[in-house]
Order: C-alpha cells, then structure tokens, then sequence
C-alpha cells in the first residue's frame, strides 16, 4: 500500500476551508465553484472552453529543484495590481515566485461511494466533508496528509446529478505505491476495476498498472519507495506540447522535469512542475502523434496553485499569451485575492494568494 515519508516542516496550518471553482458545462447543473463556509460569499466561473490563441515564445528554463516544503512570504498581502513592473521583470519575478499545486478539483456523481473507494482502495483519508444545501452540492477533500503541506483532490456532488462526461483530454491521477500487485489485488477484492494489470511501463522499467474509480477516472498506480507526496501526478493531454511546455515554464513558473518521445507507440510526455517527482506532484502533459484536438467534458474542472502575488501572475499569464478567465483580486466578503486563467489547450487553473490561502485555512 501506499507509504509516506513526512513532509518538511510548514508553517501552515491544516485546513478548514478552501476554495472551488468548478463550472459545468450541461444545463441544469449547480455551478458551485466557490464552496466556502456558510459565512461567506459564493463565486461561479464557467467551464474552460478551449481557445486557438498562439504562444510563440521560447521557453525559458527554470532552477528549482529542492523539493521543499514552500515557505509563505509577506509578498502574498499584496492588494493591488503590479502595474509599474517590466514585461522582463514580471517574469523574472515568476521564476522566483513561492508557488505549490493545492489541490486539483472535480465532478463525481455519488459521493460517498467515491470516498469509500479512494480510502479503502488507495489508502487515502477523508480530510473534511462540506455541504452547502442553499447551493446544492457538497464537497470532500481527500488526500495522503493535510491541506497545507500536500497536494489532495477536492471531489464535488452537485445535488441531482449522478454521472458525467469525463471526456478525451483528461487522462489520469497518479499514485506511488510501494507495491502494486498488492494494490491491484485489493482493488479487485473490493469490486474495483482493473484496466492494466501490474507490469513494466512501455519503454521503461517502472511497474504500473491502471484502476478505475466508480466515475471512470483512471488513477495510475507507479511502484515506488516511500514518498512524501504520493498523489504524485495530474495527466492531461494537450495538442502541441512545446507551445505547452514554453507556457507552463515561462507563465508558471514550472521547471520541465523530463520529457519522453515514445515513437513506437507515437506519443510524448512532458513533466513539469515545483520540485522533483519522487517528492512533489508534477503535472504530466501528453501529446499524441497528430491529435490537436479533444473533448473536454465535463467532469474534470481544474487545479488550483499558491502564488504570492495573483496581480503579478495575471499579468505573467498575459504576457505569455494566457487567457485570464477571471482578473486578479479579492473574492466579495472573504478578501482571498485569486486569479483564474487558460492554458492554451483550454485547460484552466486557479492561483490563491499565499497569505490569503492560510487565513482562509484557519
């Protein structure tokens, strides 16, 4: 089964409260993609649609490697826009940002039986559950360790609706188990499906293999030795993956890990991400031989990232050729200043402000 390793120390504290943006594309659905508590305000962002703007730039390459835990810095209290900085420096500034994915949100259809699979099956833990009746639908958050130091999944039930279109772009989660038969055995015992059995990835020497939840989502499961972030991977498919990679460097701030070219099976991964994979979850972006295009569904809804400043990270977007789906500030009566943006391929993401993120955790 799964195996952590504790994460270094952080000064953050674990969560009571966090934040969703999660749209949905059918009608009739609850839009609920801001689900704080009772106290505070609502937000809905619609769902990402994909856009054909070109990022033509070349890609910078970032230094960070460490791997630690990030540390939260007074940059994060900023409140209003960057608007004097330099093209040059604002992007600069990214490669220096404190930035970690949070957490990565989506749609499931009964709630409880998703819980009882991800905590039976994969071992992980219920870390809180929210209901908001006055907007139809509840949220549970679940993961390998708390909000503030690891990356965990925010599972959404919208009151009514029971299944959803996951869709052609979403590929898979990834965890790092110590023993993959053992995983897959236990998967099988309780009911789940099993779509690859234990064995050598293609190409490689790592063990894999592939369940499915209740939903259809794939989750990955990577034989490896103790890990401190064991939901250790976010797989989307993208339609050119150098115009991907150029953006994810240069508007995010990530470094490219590694990057694969699979010519027999005619397709090429890309990771990216804060830190080194045995320690931190990295995205993994795949392009297939000749394939530009997907459909989304819409079941996956987005991650979401600590940044110290959402007004200098809009602007970085902008200037990589991002689109900013909602402009940087603070959310009606809570103040936690986020910023919503696309990626080429459409795919959005949500930055939280540092700062803002642990008041809301307390």
């Amino acid at each position: 089964m799964v195996r952590i390793i504790p994460m270094a120390a952080s000064s953050i504290r674990p969560s009571l409260s966090t934040l969703r943006f999660a749209g949905a594309s059918r009608p009739g659905l609850s839009l609920a993609s801001f689900a704080p508590p009772r106290r505070l305000a609502f937000l809905h962002l619609g769902s990402a649609m994909p856009q054909s703007q070109s990022f033509g730039f070349k890609a910078s390459e970032l230094l960070r490697s460490d791997g630690k835990t990030m540390s939260v810095v007074a940059a994060g209290n900023a409140a209003q826009a960057s608007t004097t900085a330099s093209p040059e420096n604002v992007l600069e500034w990214v490669k220096q940002d404190k930035r970690r994915l949070l957490h990565v949100v989506y749609r499931v259809g009964d709630l409880d039986r998703t819980i009882k699979f991800y905590t039976e099956c994969l071992g992980m833990k219920l870390l809180r559950k929210r209901d908001i009746p006055e907007e139809r639908y509840t949220n549970a958050f679940l993961g390998y360790g708390p909000e503030d130091s690891h990356f965990v999944i925010e599972l959404t039930y919208n009151y009514g609706v029971d299944k959803y279109d996951i869709g052609t772009a979403f590929g898979h989660f990834g965890v790092a188990v110590e023993d993959v038969a053992k995983t897959v055995e236990l998967v099988k015992a309780k009911g789940g499906k099993v779509t690859r059995e234990p064995g050598p990835v293609k190409g490689g020497n790592t063990v894999i293999a592939f369940v499915e939840d209740p939903d259809g989502y794939k989750f990955e499961l990577l034989e490896r030795g103790p890990t401190p972030e064991p939901l250790c991977q976010v797989m989307l498919r993208v339609g050119d993956l150098d115009r991907s990679i150029a953006f994810y460097e240069k508007a995010f701030g990530m470094e490219l890990l590694r990057k694969r070219d699979n010519p027999e099976y005619k397709y090429t991964i890309a990771m990216l991400g804060y830190g080194p994979e045995d320690k931190n979850a990295v995205l993994e972006l795949t392009y297939n031989y000749g394939v530009t295009e997907y459909d989304k569904g819409n079941a996956y809804a987005q991650i979401a990232v600590g940044t110290d400043d959402v007004y200098k990270t809009a602007e970085a977007i902008k200037l990589c050729g991002g689109k900013i789906t909602r402009e940087p500030g603070p959310l009606p009566g809570i103040h936690t200043k986020i910023t919503a943006c696309l990626d080429p391929d459409g795919w959005k993401s949500v930055f939280v402000d540092n700062v803002d993120f642990l008041k809301e955790l307390e």
